[in-house]
């Protein structure tokens, strides 16, 4: 289904509690709704980015506390996705800082990377910029489940974040991915200064993609100190819970992803946006480079709601076999 952005406009204006039951619904009708994914996301090469992200504090050209590290050992990068797959992870990601891949020395060490997180049965995903199509190729062909390129906002207000490379880009990128058959993870963030029409054009872009994308992470801003957007005001709870509503009406088998600000989040804001469609976290300390709740408040929080973790593969029942 093509949607209008008429559509959209109405569905994301809905009363706050008709919208939550509408979602609800449409999420018990597609997905089990006590089901959560649990994700692992690992910085394994952090800061020093030549990229201008107004809110990232990983640019090279703001003054932030972030203390830039090489790309990780793959031993330890394999460490962490055995810790994260104990704890119960079935999707492991990793983030480098970089504004795109380059065919060199580290990019083999992270094909080798995703090779070692695919064998041990975990849906492997990475974030590490602007990709050619013969670089997505490759990361397929190491194994790679999912890539993440997010949109971060609309294509109206993206130039007010970002300057160093263009919306266009974006979605070449995530072109490229789909061409190489490895599933898309795209979404965006709240909070960057938009306008609730440019929330709203940004899920008008996801959900009209020619693949609508398998995972869509929405993100709350968390304003870091020496960032252009370090002062901005926290996002509130609804607006994180209209997006996630909204998203999950448009795109009923995507993942919705509750993302970054998960950590100023009660339970019960998180159950909140659990009913209106999210079914997927990210667990561990960190999220990049922002805190996250730890791993053990998450298994209570799961106890307390009766949700129960997602296993891996699971629309995808050969790969399952194949890692059994």
């Amino acid at each position: 289904m093509r949607w209008t952005l008429s559509d959209i406009e109405s569905i994301y204006a809905l009363p706050l509690l008709t919208l939550v039951q509408k979602a609800s619904a449409i999420h018990q009708t597609h997905q089990d709704p006590q089901e959560v994914q649990v994700c692992t996301l690992l910085s394994i090469k952090t800061g020093g980015c030549s990229e201008d992200c107004a809110y990232c504090p990983q640019a090279a050209r703001y003054q932030t506390d972030i203390n830039v590290q090489a790309l990780m050992k793959k031993e330890d990068v394999l460490a962490y996705a055995e810790k994260a797959k104990a704890a119960g992870s079935t999707r492991f990601c990793m983030g480098a800082a970089w504004r795109e891949v380059r065919d060199n020395r580290d990019f083999d060490r992270v094909l080798e990377m995703v090779k070692g997180v695919n064998q041990m049965g975990m849906e492997v995903c990475c974030t590490l910029g602007m990709l050619t199509a013969e670089q997505a190729q490759k990361l397929a062909d190491a194994g790679l489940h999912a890539y993440n390129h997010n949109l971060d906002t609309s294509k109206e207000h993206y130039g007010d974040i970002i300057t160093t490379r263009t919306y266009e880009d974006r979605l070449e990128t995530l072109e490229n991915v789909r061409q190489a058959g490895v599933t898309v993870c795209c979404g965006g963030i709240i909070g960057l200064g938009e306008t609730h029409q440019d929330r709203i054009q940004m899920l008008h872009t996801l959900s009209n993609l020619p693949k609508v994308p398998e995972s869509v992470p929405i993100n709350a801003l968390v304003p870091v100190k020496g960032t252009p957007l370090g002062e901005n005001s926290k996002v509130d709870i609804w607006d994180m819970v209209r997006m996630i509503a909204t998203a999950r009406i448009l795109m009923p088998q995507t993942m919705v992803r509750l993302s970054a600000g998960r950590n100023d989040m009660s339970i019960a804001e998180q159950a909140l946006c659990f009913l209106a469609g999210a079914n997927s976290i990210f667990a561990g300390d960190k999220l990049l480079t922002t805190p996250n709740p730890a791993f053990d408040e998450d298994q209570a929080m799961f106890e307390l709601l009766g949700l129960k973790p997602r296993v891996a593969f699971k629309e995808e029942p050969e790969a399952a076999e194949a890692h059994a």
